[in-house]
């Protein structure tokens, strides 16, 4: 038997998931719901190589060729320790290819170049790291418990020391005030490091965020998703053509899923599929959401500009409008809210 943790990124959906640490060190984020009521706890090098053992026993005779480090912040360990879990578990699996981890950038900020190389020599490949935004007047709100200091050096000792760095974005998270400063600002950080991968998730407001308080009291105005796609609209338009990663495919949340490519390739694209569901009828773009709220796959706008799409849901936007609570856009906004 093995330790694993509830959270891991959707692109790590096929990796080995080895538990190095439990829960969050910060968890204090206002949007976050994952590590709520739990502790957080540093595994020691002998517990986590029984668990590999374990695993190695497991899939004997499979070639595991990725794995993922867990919890929320795997490099707060000593920087030692984290090598003999890397080196153990290339040595129990041959095969391995990447091995990637989350970590916050404060904790990347402590760590020198030189510690990060040696962490890549061992076989980390990537980290994945929460920005969520460039404003300091965002991450404040959200007591994301980081600075642009953190965000900007951190990042670039993960660039220097040959690590891929995955950066997360997350539209709406300002909420209308914000938005605009939220937009501009984290594009500017963004140019600034250079990141691997621009991982976009949507801004979705868990039940159980201690976000809803805020709304209550009018502190924070959660947008619509037309309002969102000009955000990310903005957002794109602002960063360089750099040689990264902008994705929107690996996540339900976000609205169009299709908006996805290297800035330095495809961001004349990704503006224009923007555009095209901006051009979109009020009614055209509501039925969009509706559709693409209950579901968690992708959705092409192609099926709103189909009239008989439209007479089908016509009535069904008209009977919500009438009957929920904050008319159609609260109860989009609340379907988003399941998918958090």
């Amino acid at each position: 038997m093995y330790e694993q943790g509830i959270i891991r990124p959707p692109s790590e959906a096929s990796s080995l998931l080895v538990r190095v640490t439990r829960n969050c060190p910060w968890n204090q984020c206002t949007f976050c719901a994952s590590y709520k009521k739990t502790k957080f706890s540093r595994r020691t090098v002998e517990e986590v190589k029984k668990d590999i053992d374990s695993m190695a026993r497991e899939y004997e005779g499979y070639k595991v060729r990725t794995a993922f480090l867990q919890d929320g912040d795997t490099l707060v360990l000593k920087t030692e320790d984290v090598l003999e879990v890397l080196r153990y578990i290339k040595e129990k699996f041959p095969a391995i290819e990447r091995i990637t981890s989350y970590a916050r950038s404060p904790t990347l900020k402590r760590r020198s170049v030189e510690e990060l190389t040696q962490l890549k020599e061992a076989g980390l490949t990537r980290l994945h790291v929460g920005m969520e935004s460039g404003s300091e007047k965002v991450l404040k709100m959200i007591k994301k418990g980081i600075t642009e200091d953190d965000i900007i050096v951190g990042g670039r000792h993960v660039k220097e020391a040959g690590i891929e760095l995955s950066e997360y974005i997350m539209p709406g998270i300002g909420g209308k005030s914000l938005s605009e400063e939220h937009a501009l600002e984290t594009a500017r950080l963004l140019n600034m490091i250079q990141p691997d991968f621009i991982r976009v998730r949507t801004f979705a407001m868990h039940p159980k965020s201690s976000m809803q308080k805020m709304v209550e009291d009018g502190t924070f105005v959660p947008m619509t998703d037309e309002e969102m796609i000009r955000e990310i609209r903005l957002l794109l338009t602002n960063l360089n053509e750099m040689h990264s990663y902008f994705c929107c495919s690996d996540h339900g949340l976000n609205l169009l899923m299709y908006v996805d490519g290297y800035l330095d390739e495809k961001k004349e694209q990704m503006l224009k599929d923007l555009d095209d569901y901006l051009s979109l009828s009020k009614e055209q773009k509501q039925a969009f959401s509706l559709l693409k709220r209950g579901s968690y796959g992708n959705l092409s706008i192609d099926v709103v500009r189909n009239e008989d799409t439209m007479k089908q849901i016509r009535p069904e936007l008209e009977r919500i409008d009438k009957t929920a609570e904050g008319g159609i856009d609260g109860y989009l906004n609340r379907l988003l809210s399941r998918l958090a």
